[in-house]
């Protein structure tokens, strides 16, 4: 079955990403509206699993719901929500029924969301099912099993280029990579200068996909949120400061999104657009990027 994203990154053409956050319900009408709005402009997009440790529909179902539209879906799996033997299983589903991209993520801890009292599961880490998925498209389990069917999952890891210290993050980034990693999404990026030190790490792996996050943000208060409460996300003073000093916060959100996006083109493969809730101006951004 034909795979657009594997087969884009692997002839390195430009591709974009995007992402679709499954409703809080069984309502699929937001998934067909986003879908249809940029189907002609993206390559797949991301399904979201429990974003920010809140309960919606199931990236499975959603993956396969946008599959039936004819779309490419990214279908997200968290270690926070299952073990490793429901992880297996979702998996084998999500093969069978033709999804082939696959995001692994250790997922945001439960005190984010809105379930605080829940009981994270962890059982594995991100590294850990990389290694599974790389098992499976082998035709084995985690324990050595033979698969009745095997799976062909192109396998996505995450990276957060701007992390502070950086270290850490590029010894799991390393880890994932020699686990069976295909291509990596990074976090929004804000700091092309920061995004440049991941870079010289980076390059020497030329077989590495790497699709940078954007952020299109919204308003000023929308951006001192994200710094304040989402780990991992560095917005600068001066970033914040182009947000208020403006009579159109969106629109000068859109422009540093553009202008971050060609910061670092030469430096990616691809861009991951992230614009929660406002998903109708990816065009206007994607028009005013490839002027």
């Amino acid at each position: 079955m034909k795979n657009k994203l594997k087969e884009n990154l692997e002839k390195s053409n430009f591709v974009y990403t995007s992402e679709i956050s499954p409703e809080k319900g069984t309502d699929l009408s937001k998934i067909k509206k986003v879908f249809d709005l940029l189907k002609n402009r993206v390559t797949a997009f991301n399904v979201t699993d429990n974003q920010g440790a809140n309960m919606k529909m199931s990236s499975l179902a959603a993956s396969i719901y946008l599959k039936q539209l004819g779309g490419e879906p990214v279908f997200q799996q968290t270690c926070r929500d299952r073990n490793r033997m429901a992880l297996q299983s979702d998996l084998l589903g999500a093969s069978a029924f033709g999804i082939n991209n696959i995001l692994s993520l250790t997922g945001d801890y439960i005190t984010f969301g809105d379930h605080k009292h829940a009981k994270a599961v962890y059982d594995i880490d991100s590294v850990n099912l990389i290694e599974i998925i790389k098992g499976l498209n082998n035709g084995l389990d985690m324990n050595g099993n033979s698969l009745n069917g095997k799976t062909d999952f192109y396998i996505g890891g995450a990276v957060n280029p701007e992390s502070n210290p950086l270290e850490p993050q590029l010894m799991k980034f390393e880890k994932k990579i020699l686990a069976g990693c295909d291509f990596f999404q990074t976090q929004a990026v804000f700091s092309p200068k920061n995004f440049e030190k991941f870079y010289d790490f980076y390059k020497s792996y030329k077989n590495i996909k790497i699709i940078a996050g954007i952020f299109i943000l919204k308003s000023a208060k929308v951006a001192r949120f994200m710094k304040k409460n989402i780990p991992g996300i560095y917005i600068s003073e001066k970033v914040l400061s182009e947000l208020e000093n403006t009579s159109n916060q969106l629109e000068k959100g859109i422009e540093i999104a553009v202008r971050i996006a060609r910061n670092i083109r030469s430096m990616v493969r691809g861009i991951h657009i992230m614009a929660f809730g406002i998903e109708d101006v990816i065009p206007d951004f994607l028009n005013k990027f490839e002027k």
